[in-house]
């Protein structure tokens, strides 16, 4: 069991790799451009099944790494602030920017739609037809993340109400402490995927190749967004409860980035490779080993990475606490700035490597400044990181001896 010492330390690895997921967005969404198949507005000039890959491996774990890390840090945070501090902070710090800047991000990419219809000579009448802001079919774009941690801090809050209710004496907790430490080796990826697989299998219309289906549209996730990352949400929840068992998993690193791997690529081959297949998988077989290898290759690959975290990025580091900090911030502003950058290298004659290296450069130099100049050291830092840096000052004039 972990001491009260070991709850409340900073996981320096999670951390940098909390900041990492969110960081690798930029990739993920900057490579979409250079895809074989055209499945992004912005379809680049140069191509390459090798970009379509990276988005792929990308894609297979960062989201239920980060719903894992998210769900471990809410825990976290209730037990040190209470039930009553943690919904206040939760409300600032992701229902506020949610509700702040969505109509700022969609404001972003309206713009840059529209500069891709000048340069294309498009008129109004060949203008796709304007989103639907119904339930159904609501626009969340990247920010759909911040609308599902809100719906799984509910059902957690729910869940450990109606927990403290049934289970004064504790039992139920030593009892759920062991199962958690019983999900910890390769088998847990096994168990984990299995209920992930079936609510892939059973998902009408699925596109294997893109794994668990983003829930960027509509205000209710689809069931393997809710399965896939709840869980993932889940078990960070239990793992604060056993923090000792973050050793366990960085011991079993080497097995699951095996499984990691295999599963990976018994996933990308049963959707057809990496150009990607943009119809659903309609035979029964086929799509059942499709969602068994994704619902293993998503839980064996967290595993993995959470296991490389704590390994190499255990320590503190003024760099990385430093990136973990201005994630966030580039991950709301990216995708307008992502788009933009792509429409200006889209006709360029240089390789797509070079391209997407200046996208990412681009958009992280840009997000970055504007991080360190608006964000870090104003009332927005406070808000966002639940902290505002002062800027450095001049250090006082040292004492001579005689004074």
């Amino acid at each position: 069991m972990t001491t009260d010492i070991d709850r409340f330390e900073r996981l320096h690895g999670l951390d940098a790799l909390r900041g990492g997921a969110l960081l690798m967005g930029v990739v993920l969404h900057a490579s979409m451009s250079f895809f074989p198949t055209q499945v992004w507005i912005v379809a680049d000039d140069q191509r390459s099944v090798w970009a379509s890959g990276l988005f792929f491996v990308i894609h297979l774990f960062r989201m239920a790494t980060f719903f894992l890390i998210a769900g471990l840090f809410a825990h976290a945070l209730v037990q040190r602030r209470g039930l009553s501090g943690f919904v206040v902070n939760r409300l600032i710090r992701i229902a506020g920017p949610l509700v702040v800047f969505w109509p700022l991000t969609m404001a972003g990419i309206i713009a840059v739609v529209i500069w891709i219809g000048v340069r294309m000579n498009l008129t109004a009448a060949d203008a796709p037809p304007p989103p639907a802001f119904t339930a159904a079919s609501f626009p969340l774009t990247h920010l759909w993340f911040l609308w599902v941690l809100l719906i799984f801090y509910a059902g957690f809050l729910g869940l450990r109400l109606l927990f403290a209710v049934l289970d004064r004496s504790g039992g139920w907790g030593r009892g759920v402490d062991r199962v958690t430490a019983g999900l910890i080796g390769p088998w847990g990826a096994f168990i984990l995927g299995t209920p992930l697989a079936l609510a892939l299998w059973l998902h009408p219309n699925w596109i294997a190749f893109f794994g668990i289906p983003t829930p960027d549209a509509g205000l209710v996730p689809n069931t393997p967004a809710l399965v896939g990352f709840g869980l993932a949400f889940g078990l960070g929840v239990l793992l604060d409860r056993r923090r000792d068992l973050l050793g366990r998993i960085q011991r079993w690193t080497p097995a699951y980035l095996a499984l990691a791997l295999g599963a990976g690529a018994a996933a990308m081959a049963a959707a057809g490779g990496p150009t990607p297949q943009l119809t659903p998988l309609t035979d029964p077989q086929t799509k059942a080993l499709a969602a068994a290898a994704f619902g293993l290759g998503v839980y064996a690959s967290v595993f993995a990475v959470v296991g490389l975290a704590l390994t190499f990025f255990g320590g503190h580091s003024p760099a990385r606490r430093y990136f973990a900090d201005a994630s966030y911030w580039i991950y709301i502003v990216h995708l307008p700035l992502v788009m933009a950058a792509q429409v200006w290298v889209q006709t360029l004659a240089w390789p797509w490597p070079v391209k997407l290296a200046l996208v990412v450069g681009g958009v992280l130099v840009v997000s970055v400044a504007s991080y360190e100049l608006i964000i870090r050291h104003s009332f927005m830092g406070r808000w966002l990181n639940g902290r505002r840096v002062p800027w450095r000052r001049d250090r006082p004039p040292a004492l001579s001896p005689a004074e």
